[in-house]
Parts: C-alpha cells; structure tokens; sequence
C-alpha cells in the first residue's frame, strides 16, 4: 500500500461566464482583462495548485486567486469546501471552460498525493512538474518552461527528506515554507533538469517512507 496514490477529489466546480467587476476585483482579477470566472475545490490543496497552474498551459487564463484553508480538509467550513478554493479568471467564457477542464484532467490523472505509510495516514507529494505554466513559475521565482520538483510532507518527515533531496542530485532550492502551512504541512520548490527533479522528488519519497517506518531513531547509524 506505501505509494500508493491517494486521489484527489473535486467538490466543486462553477463558470461564471460574466462576472460582477466588484467580485472580480474582490478576487484579484482586473475588469479591464477578466470578464470570466473559474472556481474549483477540492480535498487536496497542493494537487489543485499544480493543476492550476496546468490550465495555464491550455488556455488564456490567470490564477487570479488560490488558498488554503485553515487546519485542511478534515475542518472545512462545509462539504464542498476542502482544502482549497482556486479561481481562473479570462476574457473569453469559452478560454475559462477550456481551463477548467485542464484542470480536472490534472487531478485526475497526474497531481496526487502518496500513502507513506500502510495505513495512508502519512501522505507526501513528491510531484514533478516537467514544464511550469505562468502561474506557479511566478510563484517560485522560475521562468516558465522550467522543471520543478514540488515537495510536500508532515513536519518531520518533511525536514528529513528535503535534506535527502537536496543531496540526491543538482537541484537549488526555489522556495522553501518550514511547518507550519495552513494545512500543517511543509513544502519546497527545487529546480534544475527535468531528470534531476525527478532524482530529488524520488529522494524524498524514500525518506518520508523511511521516517514513517522508523519514526523514532535519535542517533544516526
């Protein structure tokens, strides 16, 4: 069972095809560029934010709006809210739809979580993206086109396996967020060739797995 993908689910999904100005500046978008808007939850933030960032790459859209919620999906304020809320906004209603759908395509078929454990009650997101959109290459300070291993984990194991996978191949540190997140995770960007992203996200997927197991270990041997 370790590794074994924990799917995101999609909770909800609305267009607006012709928005409110004032609700779309109360959402980051500009009047003057966005008439329409896409809204997404769903269970899993990180997967959403990767995929987010997908609709990017297929439509003439901007991430004018992504959060997480407080304590994750398990305290949400409602069954529809998960851990997330993401808004798409674009001037064409049919370039909106278009990202919308790249979106779901990616949570259901590549942006997930991993079970760390048999149980699946240690996840870690060990996700490379081969080609960043314009929405996370912002985030992380990468241009677009880059790869990027997008790693997340609890605390601990977090720590651990980011100094795994700093080690493990040619990879720098785009960004970094220590524990606590809003969900009480822990995340790092990492850069560098699409192999050795792949190298580093492996690293730390392995030590994550090796934390779970062997959770208590106070010298190294």
């Amino acid at each position: 069972m370790i590794l074994e993908p924990l799917l995101p689910k999609v909770l909800s999904v609305r267009h607006i095809p012709a928005a409110h100005p004032a609700l779309l500046r109360s959402y980051g978008a500009d009047p003057e560029r966005h008439v329409s808007l896409g809204l997404v939850t769903c269970d899993q933030d990180d997967p959403t934010y990767v995929a987010l960032d997908e609709a990017t790459k297929h439509a003439q859209v901007d991430v004018v709006f992504a959060k997480s919620f407080y304590a994750g999906a398990a305290h949400a304020s409602g069954p529809l809210s998960g851990e997330i809320l993401g808004v798409i906004a674009g001037a064409d209603p049919d370039e909106v739809g278009e990202g919308l759908a790249a979106l779901l395509r990616c949570l259901a078929h590549d942006a997930c979580f991993y079970a760390a454990n048999d149980a699946g009650t240690i996840a870690v997101f060990p996700h490379v993206i081969t080609s960043l959109g314009h929405y996370l290459s912002k985030v992380a300070g990468l241009a677009p086109g880059s790869s990027m291993a997008y790693l997340v984990a609890p605390p601990i194991e977090f720590t651990v396996a980011l100094d795994a996978a700093l080690k493990a191949a040619a990879v720098e540190p785009a960004q970094i967020d220590p524990p606590p997140s809003a969900t009480n995770f822990a995340s790092a960007f990492l850069s560098g060739a699409q192999p050795d992203c792949e190298a580093a996200a492996m690293a730390f997927a392995a030590a994550v797995v090796d934390v779970a197991r062997r959770p208590i270990r106070p010298t190294a041997y």
